[in-house]
């Protein structure tokens, strides 16, 4: 814990210095969230979901704008526009949140990116790209897991303390999408090399581990 600690602080204080002489906006938008720690990006996601009424998972200009607002982040309205430009890359109006929120995250390696996606994978297990309680109840025996054992979790909470670890702490839905897992999973790091361990225990995930492993005992 004092390791993530201390990485947060190291990320916060990278990330304020280059933003003094950084000049592109995507490059611009990712540091003021990474100056926030390791959840800044996520955090400007949570803000964007919120106002997703439609659950389309996408946003025109004028709540793209309302969002950078509500999160605080400092820019001018012809940088907002340049950004949204970007993003919008069929020109229709709209942004894709998740795919804008991938390309806001630092890059990772491909290796490391791949074995993100292999676990990704082997627990969406319907294939539709959002894993769910159903998703998990193909791939993990929740009945082995030493608090169901000791009757201290149902089998529905082994699994929603599973997917609490991806969801949103002020949006839980049960609903993990693959950009939530790559952010939540891998922490975002600004220097050079790949960063951080992944968390828990990705090997534990391909191989179909125990839950315990990956939740803690």
């Amino acid at each position: 814990m004092a390791g993530t600690a201390r990485h947060d602080r190291e990320m916060a204080i990278q990330a304020k210095k280059k933003l003094t002489t950084a000049t592109d906006p995507i490059e611009r938008l990712r540091l003021q969230c990474l100056a926030r720690g390791s959840a800044g990006i996520k955090g400007l996601g949570r803000v964007f979901r919120i106002m997703d009424d439609n659950n389309n998972r996408t946003l025109d200009f004028k709540e793209f704008v309302k969002g950078l607002n509500d999160y605080a982040v400092v820019m001018e309205k012809e940088e907002a526009e340049e950004l949204f430009r970007r993003f919008d890359k069929d020109g229709n109006g709209t942004i894709d949140f998740n795919e804008f929120l991938l390309t806001l995250r630092p890059p990772m390696s491909r290796a490391r990116k791949e074995v993100i996606m292999q676990a990704f994978r082997k627990l969406d297990k319907t294939g539709d790209g959002i894993i769910t309680i159903e998703d998990l109840r193909e791939v993990y025996n929740a009945k082995h897991h030493p608090k169901y054992q000791n009757g201290e979790w149902t089998e529905e909470q082994v699994f929603r303390k599973f997917l609490d670890n991806f969801d949103s702490p002020y949006d839980k839905d049960g609903l993990i999408c693959c950009s939530a897992f790559l952010i939540e999973i891998s922490p975002p790091f600004t220097g050079t090399g790949d960063g951080p361990p992944l968390k828990w225990g990705l090997l534990n995930l391909l191989n179909l581990g125990s839950f315990s492993t990956i939740l803690g005992k």
